[in-house]
């Protein structure tokens, strides 16, 4: 059975600029979330899998095929692009069908897939009115309607949730599990986290057009349980809990917040000090109402693993 996505040392380069810069990977079908920070090559990624870039250097193959010269394999696969669509007078339905006539499907089925698709997307009350009328959400709804028309193996979404409102955001993401559950392939790239991890996915992370590491969320976090960290603890009894926590070999600085009834500890290793504040509350009886990293953010994410590759840590 061939590989979702199988990329040898692929490089993209813009002239002197590295879009992608010698990243290999071996993928299963399967949901995966492509992080990085604007520019970070998310968007040069997806457009070698749909064959509008060709690799500088490396091969790539998706689905067995060579996007670059095996244009029949585009139909198995669903782009809602992050640009937006810039049509005014052409109607939403119009808008769907004519994209879906792009992979070969007669006209009259089109339409009947259009109907549908913007039926699945809340977006049938608004199919015969012109893009002009239409909200961002709206816009970013037709493309999602589009993308998954044609039922297509592989949805591949760049920065899905732009523009949605939080109801949209929730129906989004429920419709992204939905489709996971059927048993079909999904990358979706973003640059915030929260937005990946509510779908579930394993995690591609790039940076500078480099892939910086792969896998489960738990996978990721867990090549950064000993590098140092900001580890705040919110307590009711935080003047005992500093006490003693006081003196720890594992406590590199210690900082008490009355006003939110915390601590900021600064600690070279972030598992050593799980355990002892878990001990502090089985043993002491000490109240802990939260434990959370300060530096839990996408960028301090990057801003580790960065220092990781460069073996600053």
């Amino acid at each position: 059975m061939s590989l979702l996505i199988d990329m040898e040392h692929v490089t993209k380069l813009y002239g002197n600029v590295i879009g992608l810069n010698d990243v290999s990977l071996k993928l299963p079908t399967g949901v995966y979330g492509l992080l990085g920070p604007i520019g970070s090559g998310k968007t040069t990624l997806i457009n070698l899998i749909m064959g509008q870039l060709r690799p500088s250097i490396g091969s790539l193959r998706i689905m067995g095929a060579d996007p670059s010269w095996e244009g029949a394999y585009l139909r198995r696969i669903g782009l809602c692009p992050a640009t937006d669509i810039y049509l005014p007078k052409i109607t939403g339905l119009e808008w769907v069908t004519n994209q879906i006539c792009l992979y070969g499907i007669h006209r009259i089925e089109a339409v009947k897939l259009a109907k549908e698709a913007l039926e699945v997307v809340k977006m049938s009350h608004a199919w015969n009115s012109p893009l002009a009328t239409y909200s961002l959400g709206m816009r970013q709804r037709c493309k999602l309607a589009q993308a998954i028309a044609h039922t297509p193996d592989f949805l591949i979404l760049d920065e899905p949730f732009n523009g949605l409102d939080p109801v949209g955001r929730i129906e989004m993401t429920q419709f992204l599990r939905g489709w996971v559950k059927q048993g079909r392939s999904l990358m979706m790239a973003s640059h915030i986290l929260h937005e990946i991890e509510a779908v579930e996915c394993s995690f591609l992370l790039l940076t500078g057009g480099r892939l910086l590491a792969s896998g489960t969320l738990a996978e990721v976090r867990s090549l950064l349980r000993e590098i140092p960290n900001q580890i705040r603890s919110r307590s009711p009894e935080y003047r005992q809990l500093a006490a003693h926590l006081a003196g720890s070999d594992d406590v590199s600085e210690l900082r008490v917040d009355r006003e939110q009834e915390s601590l900021m500890i600064a600690t070279d290793s972030p598992s050593n000090l799980a355990i002892q504040l878990s001990r502090c509350v089985a043993e002491y009886g000490v109240h802990v109402t939260e434990v959370r990293a300060e530096d839990d953010t996408l960028q301090s994410l990057f801003s580790m693993l960065m220092q990781l590759h460069r073996g600053e840590r």
